[in-house]
C-alpha cells in the first residue's frame, strides 16, 4: 500500500500543488516565494523521512499569511489522506529537539479529532522577512485538516531563527514516530475500532 496524497488548492489569494510520501526518504522541493518558509518545509521533509514536493503561489505582495496558511491546510490534508483509515501506525509521536540555546517539543496523536495548542513565544517578530506568528497559523492550519492532536511547547530560546528550526523539526520527528507502522499491533489503534 502506496501511503502518498496529492492536493490541489486554488482560491483568489493562493494556488498550491503539494504531493507527500509518507514512506519517503526525506527529499523536499519547496518553491512558495517565501524563503524561510521553504527552509522550514525542507527541514519538515527531512526530519520526518517524507518526501514532500510544494509548489505555491500567492498574494505576497498582501503579506505571507495566506501563502503559509494555505499550504498547512494542504499539507493536513494530505496527511490525512495518506493515511487512510490508519491501520497499523503507531498513532501517538512525540520529540523533543535541541537547536543550539533552544530546546522544543512536540507531540502528536493521529485521533481523528482537531486540537492545536501552542506554548512558544518567538522571541523576535520576524525572522529575516518571515512574520514569525506564522509558524503557529501554519501548525494550526496543519493539524485542523489532518485532524489530529498536535502540542508544541518551546522550554527555551534567544534566536528566533533556531527556535522556529526547532519546532518545525520537533514536529517532524512526532510525525515521524505517529506515522511508523507497528507490527505489533494489527488494525487500527483504538478500542473504538476507528480513527
Amino acid at each position: 500500500m502506496t501511503r502518498t496524497a496529492t492536493i490541489e488548492r486554488t482560491t483568489a489569494e493562493t494556488s498550491v500543488s503539494l504531493e507527500l510520501n509518507l514512506d519517503g526518504a526525506g527529499r523536499a522541493e519547496a518553491a512558495t516565494g517565501v524563503g524561510f518558509f521553504d527552509h522550514m518545509l525542507t527541514l519538515l521533509a527531512r526530519h520526518a523521512a517524507f518526501d514532500l514536493t510544494v509548489k505555491a503561489t500567492g498574494d505576497l505582495e498582501v503579506d505571507q499569511h495566506h501563502t503559509v496558511e494555505d499550504v498547512g491546510i494542504c499539507f493536513g490534508r494530505a496527511l490525512a489522506e495518506a493515511l487512510g483509515d490508519k491501520s497499523g501506525i503507531r498513532r501517538y509521536g512525540q520529540a523533543t529537539v535541541p537547536m543550539d540555546e533552544t530546546l522544543a517539543s512536540a507531540a502528536v496523536d493521529l485521533s481523528g479529532r482537531a486540537y492545536f495548542v501552542f506554548n512558544a513565544e518567538l522571541p523576535t517578530p520576524t525572522i529575516g522577512r518571515f512574520d514569525s506568528q506564522l509558524i503557529a497559523e501554519f501548525w494550526q492550519a496543519a493539524a485542523s485538516h489532518a485532524m489530529c492532536n498536535l502540542h508544541v511547547n518551546l522550554h527555551y530560546g534567544r534566536n528566533s531563527h533556531h527556535v522556529a528550526e526547532g519546532i518545525f523539526k520537533a514536529v517532524a520527528r512526532a510525525l515521524r514516530m505517529a506515522v511508523e507502522t507497528d507490527p505489533r499491533a494489527a488494525g487500527v489503534p483504538s478500542t473504538k475500532g476507528m480513527l
